[in-house]
């Protein structure tokens, strides 16, 4: 006991950080505060206010840097989290493992966090951080960070960058470097494993040798993070707008196979690898775009090629066509659920997709109507239309479906009655059961009266 504490004192004695900042001025680095949300500058300025330091820290100022609009904004501060509850009506506190307060303001909502310590984390057996709420000055916060280009601050009020880890320099250099020792940093969180090739492939930065080496042998360590971690790293991933480069260098450091069952479908697919990469490609357009992008659409493109399999292979066993096609959906499903907690809602997005397209064969009727109207068609054409494109199906399906939904009610019926006109060859090959001659027919109703 009092060697372990011996080597816990002296740890923090060598871990303690004992450097200056770099103060990088508006000159050399280009950040306005125009560039800040107006709520980013308000929680800054009362919090600076009221006597306490407060920043906007990590990616909104590094993606600034760099020309990249940031998707929100982060404030550090040395005010604990129930100081800032006190100052903000609008706010409450969040999280247990890491508590942070969300301060609304309009439509935006700022995520507080209280500098935090560089030691005195309570961990696993693994060595993951289990609670880390011990509060820091602003050197421990930076030190605590994972990589240099995430622990750079901006002082709205004076427009200067500190700057602790040389993380300016890392960029310009292209480099994600880690702060501190890798094969630590990634035994306290292992899903930095997964945020070092997200970064790399978003920024198109290159991992530092020293980061980079202990992925593949570190990488069963994600085997303990939670699910529903995993699932919300997964989706940064995926809408990163940069999902196809990721992904691929995801193959690269290893991180694929066996660890994720979702991975493990993307990047060794031996079915449908068109259509998943056709998926990838086209939302990583819509994000850049800054279109909207659907997960249970782009889960369901990702998992249907295993549904399609597992849907066949019901089917030629003997099973009804509709009742094996939910079968299958909810066992591939299930194996997705031991590793990625996948929400119910967007689980029901995804079923309600898969469950669409046999119905697009059908059109005869009222069916045609019917499905027009339901609140998902649009999704699930849009699934059908990629499935054509792939080549999984042809594009005429795609195309009557399009026209069907935007034609008036004559053209509609047309194409209806076209319908068998153009099923008639397939028709011809369907082998018909052949009639019984009528005297065999009348000594089978005679045996049976």
């Amino acid at each position: 006991m009092i060697r372990k504490l011996l080597r816990k004192v002296f740890r923090r004695a060598a871990e303690q950080p004992n450097r200056e900042p770099a103060l990088i001025p508006r000159e050399r680095h280009g950040i306005a505060r125009e560039q800040i949300s107006p709520a980013a500058r308000k929680t800054c300025a009362v919090l600076q206010d009221a006597g306490y330091k407060a920043y906007v820290v990590g990616g909104a100022v590094r993606d600034l840097l760099i020309g990249h609009p940031p998707k929100d904004f982060d404030v550090a501060t040395s005010a604990t989290p129930e100081e800032v509850r006190a100052l903000f009506r609008r706010s409450r506190i969040i999280g247990r493992r890491f508590k942070i307060v969300h301060v609304m303001s309009g439509p935006e909502t700022i995520e507080v966090s209280t500098f935090r310590a560089a030691q005195d984390a309570e961990t696993d057996e693994h060595g993951r951080v289990l609670r880390d709420n011990v509060y820091g000055t602003m050197a421990e916060d930076a030190t605590r960070r994972d990589f240099t280009v995430n622990a750079l601050y901006y002082d709205p009020t004076t427009e200067q960058i500190i700057d602790y880890h040389h993380g300016v320099a890392d960029l310009e250099q292209k480099t994600l470097r880690m702060i501190g020792d890798p094969r630590t940093r990634y035994r306290e969180d292992p899903v930095r494993m997964l945020r070092a090739v997200r970064l790399a492939a978003k920024l198109g930065l290159a991992i530092d040798p020293a980061a980079r080496k202990p992925i593949r042998e570190m990488a069963a360590l994600l085997e303990n993070v939670p699910a529903a971690r995993l699932f919300d790293e997964m989706l940064k991933l995926l809408f990163s707008g940069y999902a196809v480069r990721c992904l691929k260098q995801l193959r690269e450091e290893g991180l694929h196979h066996g660890l994720l069952p979702l991975l493990d479908v993307i990047l060794e697919q031996p079915l449908g690898e068109r259509f998943v990469w056709l998926s990838l490609e086209n939302t990583d357009e819509r994000v850049r775009a800054d279109k909207s992008v659907s997960p249970g659409f782009l889960f369901a493109t990702l998992l249907w090629h295993q549904v399609l399999a597992a849907w066949e292979s019901k089917k030629a066993a003997g099973e009804h066509a509709q009742p094996a096609l939910f079968q299958a959906m909810d066992e591939v499903l299930e194996v997705q659920a031991d590793k990625l907690a996948i929400t119910r809602r967007i689980v029901g997005d995804i079923k309600e997709i898969w469950a669409l397209q046999p119905r697009f064969e059908k059109r005869a009727g009222k069916l045609p109507y019917r499905l027009i109207e339901q609140p998902r068609y649009r999704a699930g054409w849009d699934f059908l239309r990629l499935r054509a494109l792939s080549g999984e199906i042809g594009m005429d399906l795609p195309d009557w479906w399009e026209r069907f939904a935007h034609a008036g009610h004559e053209e509609r019926e047309a194409l209806l009655r076209a319908v068998p006109a153009a099923g008639e060859a397939a028709g011809k090959k369907r082998r018909r059961r052949r009639r019984k001659p009528s005297s065999a027919r009348a000594a089978e109703t005679a045996q049976t009266t």
